[in-house]
């Protein structure tokens, strides 16, 4: 099913892949880099441009998605959850809210999750955008780079070490973000 969703949208070409990346920050079930690879694997010359579009739509659908998460999240955790559950996840995206957002928007994890998370637990609009700025822009124009500079070669290296890569550079985003808030409650 969703080789059949990914064909619908590559029949568009790049108009496809924007609207994929749009509707993969609130709803679709397809993660819009599968394309991405796809189409910079026929025209690697392109896979910059490939990389821009998927990251401005996916950028353009946050907002979207938190508001989705703002009209219907929270109504439809308390009537899923214990509102002590509620209240204790609300606490803990508080917390680590820009933890999760950053490196959310940067793995394979669904962007639509952290997108209506954010709004159904009151995170800021404004770190959701930054952080999805930062995390969107990493993951897609880390394949877009890989595919401008080694042409197809890029599928082999994406295949041996996409994991691998996505990982290494989850973790140093997050130790990153860990420095970054000790020094910054150090500071307060």
């Amino acid at each position: 099913m969703l080789e059949q969703i990914t064909q619908l949208f590559m029949n568009y070409g790049i108009w496809g892949l924007f609207g994929m990346a749009f509707l993969d920050s609130f709803i679709s079930p397809v993660p819009p880099f599968f394309m991405q690879i796809a189409m910079s694997l026929l025209d690697p010359g392109s896979a910059l441009r490939f990389a821009t579009v998927a990251f401005t739509a996916s950028i353009l659908g946050a907002p979207i998605g938190f508001m989705l998460g703002k009209w219907l999240g929270k109504p439809l955790l308390q009537k899923l959850l214990p509102a002590k559950w509620t209240a204790l996840a609300t606490e803990q995206f508080a917390k680590n809210g820009d933890a999760a957002v950053l490196i959310g928007a940067f793995t394979p994890i669904p962007f639509k999750v952290f997108t209506v998370l954010s709004g159904a637990f009151n995170y800021s609009l404004t770190k959701l955008m930054l952080f999805a700025i930062v995390g969107r822009g990493l993951k897609f124009f880390l394949i877009g780079t890989l595919f401008h500079f080694y042409g197809k070669h890029a599928k082999v290296l994406l295949d041996e070490y996409l994991e691998v890569t996505i990982l290494g550079i989850g973790a140093l985003v997050a130790i990153a973000w860990f420095i970054w808030n000790k020094r910054r409650k150090r500071y307060l």
